[in-house]
């Protein structure tokens, strides 16, 4: 019988099962110069096997005093410009993208064994492509919003990591790393982390 994790948590969280998923085939040996190309195969690959919304971020900035916050949000766009999400220009993650323009997001898809890390600086979008995503947004969601409440960011990673399990922790990772405004460079690593 299982621990109760009332009484007893740390055995419960033990004895809980994991990496239960199935992992895609991957070639190391057939990965894309480019870390987009190669998140977007993977997210389409999430979402043509029912990964339920695989768009799902968590997004960790750092407030005025060098505390993380995190929080779950929806990613908007990634392209050569970043990776794109967007809130309101008065929340707390905006207060703290403004003061600290760096910002990590971190996707986790368990059906698929897989995560992918990205991190790097962040900028806010112009007012006329913040307001399009609003504008793209539903009506409800919409009038939630107050007039120039609405800002587009975009994470330009420095870093995007590309973890796939195995259930005999024989996991594979895939770092593309880049100077600013320099080429990535990709390498495989073990599982350091």
């Amino acid at each position: 019988m299982a621990p109760d994790p009332r009484s007893d948590i740390a055995g419960w969280l033990r004895a809980q099962p994991v990496l239960t998923g199935v992992a895609p085939p991957l070639d190391e040996r057939d990965l894309p110069a480019d870390p987009v190309e190669l998140f977007v195969d993977w997210l389409a690959l999430a979402a043509a096997r029912g990964v339920p919304e695989p768009h799902a971020a968590v997004l960790a900035t750092v407030d005025a005093d060098g505390m993380p916050d995190a929080r779950t949000l929806i990613l908007k766009d990634v392209d050569d410009r970043g990776w794109a999400f967007a809130s309101l220009a008065s929340s707390r993650k905006a207060e703290q993208l403004r003061a600290n323009p760096a910002a990590a997001l971190s996707f986790w898809w368990p059906a698929q064994l897989r995560a992918v890390r990205v991190r790097g600086p962040v900028s806010e979008a112009t007012p006329a492509e913040s307001a399009a995503d609003l504008a793209a947004r539903s009506p409800a969601a919409r009038q939630e919003v107050e007039p120039g409440d609405w800002a587009l960011w975009r994470l330009d990673p420095d870093r995007v990591e590309f973890w796939q399990g195995s259930p005999d922790r024989q996991h594979t990772r895939i770092v593309y790393e880049r100077e600013p405004g320099g080429p990535y460079r990709r390498e495989g690593a073990s599982d350091r982390e």
